[in-house]
């Protein structure tokens, strides 16, 4: 799917000026009953979504003219240029402008389109085996600014091999797609998807098994051979993660993407520059993307990004709460509001169930399904999306989004907020309030942690306050503990020593996604990862069901195995995911092929300056 750049944050807002005059009016002796109140903020909401412009994605692009620059902002510096050490989002903005993946995905036409690789699949039944055979395209090259092609290093299936093996396939480096090279055979052991190596532009995936989605399971981008392989042999998986450090001449760093990095200012700006002998082009055979240069300012804040896009500055801003009712009343405005439409993903909360560096007391807390169940009937997502989002967010209430081709609208979470269910729950697993209203377990110990999130994330720090407040008034303390989103990343994937955390949000738009969280051994099924045997009967259940929906290709069997494991997953809240935000970008009118929505995000490739702006 192209997003070629992830439009973070932004939710709409709502206006409570009516609601506030109303409470003050008469020297505050009138009173305004709660069907009043929401009635007037369902009518601010509605005054504001008639400013915005809806103008979903996956229509056709006009041809355009290359020339411009396009401008948006990051709130860090990049922490490397190496897309393997990109944990955040700003580092994989920049560090992924490099590389290209083998498939696209449409999500309109729900079907899979080759990008940088065509593909045939070959079946075999009688011997339950695959064979996926890509062939690369024949104009794909590594260069660096300025070279021409024949001044590069032509990308072959080399390339593509040695990321399978030595990247992704060395477990070392705690890849995504590590888990992803493995299928479960039926007698439950793990069996590796092979690579064969056919000519230069020609390589196969074996499949040990017949998959469902084996597109999908074979998709990937990939790095130049021909600088990762030397940094491994000389110091292996150091120099490999070493390489290409904010340090690096980016003008030495090979692409085979749309851009090439030309500069980097610490604090100040990074900036690319289009790759002129990008393969992709439109109907005229002009390269992707049409500006000349793409920059991204390196900004501290949010409330800066807002100023740099009120005075011309930038480009595109996606609207937070407090931003928008100032954004489509301001008045001479040069850009227009965009509404995306509700989010397919949420933010969400998780405990700790892994033993390791846990205090045992907690841990047992969070094991305990009904534990799970009471802290999201204590999750009082309404309250989320009207306080934070102002009310201009949807209570998360499904597991797949719904774009996800076995969503169902009657699946959906039964623990929603009802802090007496909660207690009840709670008391289901003998903990209780004692005299003093302090929820204890049945060894008198008072139910408490610590949640964690990033320090950045403001719409999360209030988000875990209000958990926090409706967690209180049940005599429980969640004490919220912003850090540094390293140190977090750090915490979950490596020391495990947290309670809960707050994380950003997650899409399941494939009901197989998520190759290394949902399986128990995976090394981000966050909550306990890298079980060598399920810990308990349901993940055992969903490693199976997760499992027999890649491998069955009928559909009417699969939605059956996709609707138990969506149930399965909701009943036993392993996540607590909050709210889908609506989202809003506005985009200075001076550019063409503006399209927006959360499937399709705002794809900056097609974009091209008006005649007038030239």
């Amino acid at each position: 799917m192209r997003d070629s750049k992830a439009m973070r944050g932004g939710s709409p807002i709502i206006v409570f000026a009516v609601v506030a005059l109303v409470l003050a009016g008469c020297g505050g002796s009138e009173e305004i009953s709660e069907e009043d109140a929401e009635q007037a903020r369902e009518d601010s909401r509605s005054a504001l979504l008639e400013q915005t412009t809806d103008k979903p994605g996956g229509q056709g692009f006009e041809p355009g003219e290359v020339g411009g620059t396009w401008v948006d902002s990051i709130n860090n510096d990049p922490k490397s240029f190496n897309t393997l050490n990109a944990r955040d989002a700003d580092t994989g903005d920049v560090a992924g402008v490099f590389y290209d993946a083998l498939a696209d995905y449409d999500p309109n036409e729900r079907e899979w389109e080759p990008n940088v690789a065509s593909w045939d699949i070959e079946v075999d039944e009688a011997e339950d085996s695959l064979r996926v055979v890509f062939t690369l395209r024949d104009d794909l090259y590594w260069t660096t600014p300025g070279q021409s092609p024949e001044e590069g290093v032509k990308v072959t299936s080399d390339d593509v091999i040695y990321w399978y093996e030595e990247i992704q396939g060395d477990r070392r480096l705690q890849q995504p797609g590590y888990s992803q090279q493995f299928v479960t055979m039926p007698d439950g052991s793990d069996e590796r998807i092979r690579v064969e190596k056919i000519d230069d532009r020609r390589f196969a995936m074996i499949y040990p098994r017949i998959v469902a989605n084996p597109v999908l399971s074979s998709n990937m981008t990939f790095g130049p051979r021909h600088k990762y392989k030397p940094a491994k042999d000389e110091d292996g998986v150091e120099g490999v993660l070493n390489l290409y450090s904010v340090d690096t001449d980016v003008t030495t760093i090979p692409s085979m993407g749309p851009y090439h990095v030309t500069e980097y200012s610490p604090g100040v700006r990074v900036v690319l520059e289009r790759n002129p002998h990008y393969w992709d082009t439109d109907e005229e055979g002009t390269s992707y993307p049409y500006f000349e240069r793409f920059v991204y300012r390196v900004v501290p804040d949010r409330n800066t990004e807002f100023l740099l896009f009120q005075d011309g500055t930038k480009d595109s801003y996606t609207a937070r709460p407090e931003d928008l009712e100032e954004l489509v009343t301001a008045e001479d405005k040069d850009y227009t509001v965009y509404n995306g439409g509700e989010a397919l993903g949420a933010g969400f909360f998780t405990f700790n169930q892994n033993p390791e560096n846990m205090d045992p007391v907690v841990q047992s807390w969070f094991s305990q399904t009904e534990f799970r169940q009471a802290m999201s009937s204590l999750l009082n997502r309404e309250r989320i999306a009207r306080q934070v989002y102002r009310g201009l967010a949807e209570p998360a209430r499904h597991f797949f989004a719904r774009a996800n081709p076995f969503f169902d609208e009657d699946i959906r979470l039964e623990y929603t907020f009802d802090p007496d269910r909660a207690t009840e729950l709670l008391a289901d697993i003998g903990i209780e309030q004692d005299e003093e209203g302090v929820m204890r377990d049945p060894d008198g110990n008072a139910v408490e942690f610590t949640i964690n999130m990033g320090a950045e994330n403001n719409v999360g720090i209030d988000t875990a306050n209000i958990f926090a407040d409706e967690l209180d008034k049940v005599g429980i303390n969640a004490k919220i503990r912003p850090i540094d989103f390293q140190q977090l990343v750090e915490k979950v994937r490596q020391t495990y020593e947290w309670e809960a955390v707050l994380l950003g949000a997650w899409t399941w738009y494939w009901p197989s996604q998520g190759s290394n969280v949902w399986p128990s051994g995976g090394d981000f099924h966050i909550w306990h990862p890298l079980q060598e045997e399920p810990a308990t009967e349901w993940e055992a259940r969903i490693d199976e069901l997760y499992n027999e929906g890649r491998f069955t290709a009928d559909e009417a069997r699969r939605r059956e195995i996709y609707d138990e494991y969506q149930r399965l997953v909701l009943e036993q809240v392993p996540m607590l995911w909050t709210v889908h935000p609506l989202s809003f970008a506005g985009v200075r009118d001076k550019w063409n092929n503006v399209f927006y929505d959360t499937l399709n995000g705002l794809d900056t490739r097609y974009l091209y300056l008006k005649d007038e702006f030239r």
